[in-house]
């Protein structure tokens, strides 16, 4: 059996800015390595964490080299490809030099609300353009167009480079029938932080986390024991960091791991807008429920 190339814990790093909104590549450098001293499997560049769509495109590739010079090849590297418009995304990743990329992570066309037939001739194009495998993305209450079962099973099995989903539907029906039926090299990650412990459970192989962010120890941990089936020491860390978890989400990604983030000194709480920081009362419930995490 062949190892393979995505599982495990991965994190969607947030982009730090500084005040006057411009990047603040040290503290990405700090993130970088303190995610990887606390054991995630693989980073996530360029994803709805990172800010991505108000990012240059001369930013977003400063970001890449800086983040692929940093990691130096010590954990798997995924960035995020991702548009509603079909041939626009895929003369992006013809024209992309993958040089240090293990996948592209590509999330469903937004806003358009394609059909299912639609959906699937915008990854096959996607799936054709690429040099490196696609781990497509699912996420219908950002993007409002949600990818079925069918769907995805049906991408899996024709394209050889379709390696992988990230699941956000927080629908269980739905997971469970893409893992039941899915073919065995392909891999179904969480994008649910706080139910990714019952959902490797049901067949999953790990996750990309948005709390990894300020807590790769805890969530590597949880989603090792979890796979290696210890639920014990899973119960453990999932109820120790759930409702930090849940706290972060309470006035939208990436806030609230920003705001999560500064506490802990690793990134300043800017975003650019249309995003704003959460509120002060969300901050001081952040940081009350930090110091009681174990």
């Amino acid at each position: 059996m062949t190892e393979k190339l995505i599982k495990g814990t991965g994190v969607a790093l947030v982009t730090p800015f500084r005040k006057d909104g411009s990047i603040d590549f040290r503290a990405f450098e700090k993130l970088i390595e303190h995610v990887i001293t606390g054991g995630v499997d693989f980073v996530v560049l360029l994803g709805t964490t990172a800010e991505t769509p108000v990012l240059s495109q001369e930013e977003k590739d400063a970001l890449v080299s800086h983040a692929l010079e940093i990691i130096n090849k010590r954990v798997k590297v995924v960035v995020g490809y991702g548009g509603n418009n079909t041939q626009a995304l895929v003369n992006s990743i013809k024209d992309a030099d993958f040089s240090g990329i293990d996948a592209i992570l590509s999330v469903t066309p937004y806003y358009n609300k394609p059909t299912q037939k639609g959906l699937y001739a915008h990854f096959k194009a996607v799936a054709n353009a690429s040099k490196v495998p696609v781990i497509l993305y699912n996420v219908p209450g950002r993007t409002g167009s949600n990818l079925s079962a069918e769907t995805t099973l049906k991408l899996a099995n024709d394209f050889e480079n379709i390696i992988a989903i990230k699941e956000a539907s927080a629908n269980l029906d739905q997971i469970m029938q893409i893992i039941k039926n899915k073919p065995k090299e392909f891999v179904v990650l969480s994008g649910d932080d706080a139910i990714t412990m019952p959902l490797i459970s049901l067949g999953m192989e790990g996750v990309i986390s948005v709390s990894a962010n300020a807590l790769p120890k805890q969530m590597s941990l949880l989603v090792k024991h979890s796979i290696a089936g210890d639920y014990k020491k899973a119960f453990d860390i999932h109820y120790n960091i759930l409702d930090f978890t849940n706290l972060l989400f309470a006035e939208g990604n990436p806030a609230g791991i920003k705001a999560a983030l500064s506490i802990k000194d690793l990134v300043e709480n800017n975003l650019r807008l249309p995003l704003v920081p959460v509120s002060k009362t969300t901050f001081s419930a952040l940081q009350k429920i930090w110091e009681e995490i174990k």
